[in-house]
């Protein structure tokens, strides 16, 4: 989180000195505090409305509810709110800003191939998010990608449509640094908000196996995954790292701008906490 915002600073300042509008920091501070105040309250609703999720009580599925509510009281957390994704993809997620307002959603192809130690396995590794605060450390971290990315596409606009000639031909070395920070800056906060989303899969998993004390049932539940694949129907990268399994159709060329670590990994992971 240190390094996210070193990393807005030093580009709003750059901005700041090629536009010569130093007092933009203080504008950009304003904003990147109000846009993650607001991802933060209300990031759980819109994830749910964007996946298309619809809240269950108890009698609408009451195996998926009496796992939810066991793996709850073992956490020691409170039972969260329960969601299902009408699709066919074995997935699921977990959201909300803490124990007390969080959210689990599974979609209706995982209760359909899942057996329940597999599927106790996936809800074990959601709890273990919400156990963890994860949801919270990725909502902020997504957030201030979000921030860098805006700012550096408005200056980008700014510098090849906008106004502030004169200040840029006064200072072309500045400039030129400017405009590289611009094009750097989202993609290296986006490598770190992946760098994050993977290492906190990792540490759901370990948490999950904990839980359960059955690493099987989760080992299971990601061949099973593995084998018939995790891209849903609706896919949206703004909530791609909160799943379960990479929810994206395709392959990233690298694993650095993957999500999620891969599932061979995750189970290798698994095999060695079990032995």
């Amino acid at each position: 989180m240190l390094f996210f915002l070193a990393l807005l600073w030093a580009l709003a300042y750059v901005i700041g000195v090629v536009t010569g509008s130093r007092g933009i920091l203080f504008f950009i501070g304003i904003f990147s505090i109000g846009y993650a105040i607001v991802s933060y309250f209300a990031g759980a609703k819109m994830a749910l409305a964007i996946n298309r999720a619809k809240e269950i009580q108890k009698k609408d599925n009451p195996r998926l509810y009496r796992i939810v509510e066991n793996l709850a009281i073992t956490d020691g957390l409170p039972t969260p709110k329960i969601y299902i994704m009408n699709d066919p993809s074995p997935n699921a997620f977990a959201t909300g800003r803490d124990p007390n307002h969080s959210v689990v959603c599974v979609t209706s192809g995982l209760l359909d191939i899942m057996n329940d130690t597999e599927l106790q396995g996936v809800i074990a590794h959601e709890l273990g998010h919400v156990k963890n605060l994860d949801i919270r450390v990725n909502t902020l971290a997504f957030a201030l990608v979000g921030i860098i990315s805006m700012i550096a596409d408005f200056f980008l606009r700014f510098t090849f449509w906008g106004g502030g000639r004169e200040e840029r031909e006064n200072n072309q070395a500045m400039l030129i640094v400017a405009i590289i920070a611009a094009i750097l800056a989202p993609i290296a906060a986006t490598l770190l908000q992946l760098a994050i989303s993977r290492r906190r899969e990792y540490l759901a998993d370990a948490t999950g196996a904990m839980t359960t004390r059955y690493p099987e049932g989760l080992i299971s539940a990601l061949q099973k995954i593995g084998q018939s694949g995790s891209a849903t129907q609706v896919q949206n990268t703004s909530t791609a790292h909160m799943f379960f399994a990479n929810p994206l159709r395709g392959h990233s060329v690298l694993n650095l701008f993957s999500t999620h670590p891969p599932i061979k990994d995750r189970i290798a992971a698994l095999e060695k906490m079990e032995a």
